[in-house]
């Protein structure tokens, strides 16, 4: 089966790879974003689905928009029986949708209808889930709202960061995606409509939300701090300056100060009031201009006192 792979970030990663694995497929090009300025340096840096792509020796187009004739006419020039996207960042246009013989099909990191978007993974964990998925489904013109193909179940555990449901569900897609190839090919799938009823969305993280809320609730806050983790980070404010929390953990303390007010201080973590009158103890941070640590390392030079606040209540 020939097949044109539309992806762009890590995630989509191990689900090239298992399909350039697979002898019963041929990935005949892949398409991604463009090469984008990463870094202090704003170095031009290629898309990791390129540089796997680069290393089978894959011819690799990178449009700026995909909707655009001249893009549109290099993919078909590739007669795919069947497109495959993967945290790709462009809708397809029609063109594009009802040319394969097989379809376009799309690697979708939640249980749809539920978290249709661009960050499913992060919302699952800030909206404090204990379950999520992996969805292959029909790509159509509308957001994520194609008939479903299969799904597999993913439990998220109380420990887990966005950076460690990511690599789960990366893993878990690669994996579905070679059980439901076979069946699709041979006809033996039955789409599934989406109910629109149970529909919920997960836009693209936005700068507020990554804003530390104090006046939340201990829980609701680790949420966000783990939803974050590793990328872009929470944060908050320490004397008008940006800092990061990376790690928290809910406490059985109670206190009465002000959401925000640093109200203990110890070698390893720093604990600080939440709007529930619980505390969060605060084990990992970035502060404005130094590299992320430990909060013991942070703590060691005292910048620290009980009755700091931080970013005010909000």
């Amino acid at each position: 089966m020939r097949i044109v792979f539309m992806g762009t970030p890590n995630f989509a990663v191990p689900v090239l790879q298992r399909l350039i694995e697979d002898p019963n497929n041929e990935v005949v090009c892949v398409v991604t974003q463009p090469d984008r300025p990463k870094g202090r340096k704003h170095q031009l840096t290629p898309p990791p689905v390129k540089l796997l792509a680069q290393n089978y020796s894959i011819p690799v187009l990178q449009p700026e928009r995909v909707r655009n004739p001249e893009a549109v006419q290099s993919i078909l020039a590739y007669h795919a029986d069947l497109f495959i996207t993967a945290a790709y960042g462009q809708i397809l246009p029609e063109s594009l949708l009802k040319e394969p013989r097989l379809g376009c099909i799309n690697v979708h990191a939640s249980l749809l209808p539920a978290y249709r978007g661009a960050a499913p993974i992060q919302q699952s964990i800030i909206d404090g889930q204990k379950e999520t998925g992996v969805t292959i489904m029909y790509m159509v013109k509308k957001l994520d709202a194609g008939d479903l193909l299969t799904q597999v179940h993913v439990p998220i555990e109380s420990a887990d960061t966005f950076g460690s449901l990511h690599d789960k569900l990366s893993a878990a897609g690669a994996d579905l995606l070679m059980e439901t190839l076979p069946k699709l090919a041979a006809g033996e799938l039955t789409p599934q409509p989406q109910d629109e009823t149970r529909v919920t969305y997960a836009p693209s993280i936005q700068r507020e939300d990554e804003q530390i809320k104090w006046m939340r609730s201990a829980e609701q806050i680790r949420n966000q701090i783990r939803g974050l983790n590793p990328f872009p980070g929470a944060f908050t404010s320490l004397y008008g300056k940006n800092f990061k929390i990376f790690a928290a953990e809910m406490t059985d303390g109670t206190t009465d100060e002000c959401p925000g007010t640093v109200v203990a201080c110890h070698a390893d973590a720093f604990f600080v009031a939440a709007g529930d009158k619980r505390t969060v103890k605060i084990t990992e941070c970035q502060p404005s201009g130094k590299k992320r640590m430990r909060a013991a390392d942070f703590l060691r030079g005292k910048p620290l006192s009980v009755g700091t606040v931080l970013g005010g209540p909000s």
